[in-house]
């Protein structure tokens, strides 16, 4: 079975049978007059209520958490709605130069309401460290389908000695196909 197109008539089912690029689902969005703002997952989950229910849901409104007035220090605690903005990332950069905000780094805002953002700095450092360890391997979140299929297809033994034309041709292949897009070393 071949991937359909993208429509407004396509079934729920259907759309989550198969992979789609955050663009895609974003035209989908915009050709339908919707909001595209929001994460590749939340724009999925959104899609897939209008195309089974024919309900428009709205992306949730998202409030910075910071004035601008207001004074970032170490003993800063992490809110519900806290956001990775500039002046968050700019107060980071002076005490970690090399600082960027990491899908690690946002998750442990994302999971650490309460903590201060000495706690943060002190994640970081740690991080840091484990990713020097030759057996490292971070997470990778459920959006990044194509980075964790590249990363297995490269860890399979069988596939020693070739290339990344050949991981993308693998990729391309079961991103085709209806079903998840995990690597399974048939490919």
């Amino acid at each position: 079975m071949e991937r359909p197109p993208l429509t407004k008539d396509l079934s729920e089912h259907k759309f989550r049978d198969f992979y789609w690029l955050k663009k895609e689902l974003q035209s989908f969005y915009h050709n339908n007059g919707l909001s595209t703002s929001g994460s590749k997952d939340e724009i999925a989950e959104r899609i897939g209520i209008f195309l089974r229910e024919g309900r428009i849901v709205k992306p949730a409104k998202r409030r910075t958490v910071h004035s601008l007035d207001e004074e970032l220090c170490l003993e800063t605690v992490i809110t519900e709605r806290h956001r990775c903005s500039q002046k968050v990332r700019a107060f980071f950069k002076l005490h970690i130069p090399n600082f960027h905000f990491s899908t690690y780094i946002q998750n442990y805002f994302k999971n650490n309401v309460g903590k201060t953002y000495q706690d943060v700095i002190e994640a970081w450092v740690k991080e840091e460290k484990r990713k020097k360890d030759p057996t490292y391997r971070s997470k990778i979140e459920s959006q990044f389908q194509y980075n964790q299929f590249i990363r297995d297809y490269f860890a399979d033994p069988k596939n020693k000695g070739k290339g990344r034309e050949d991981a993308i041709l693998a990729w391309k292949h079961i991103k085709s196909l209806p079903g998840d897009n995990k690597y399974r070393g048939e490919e």
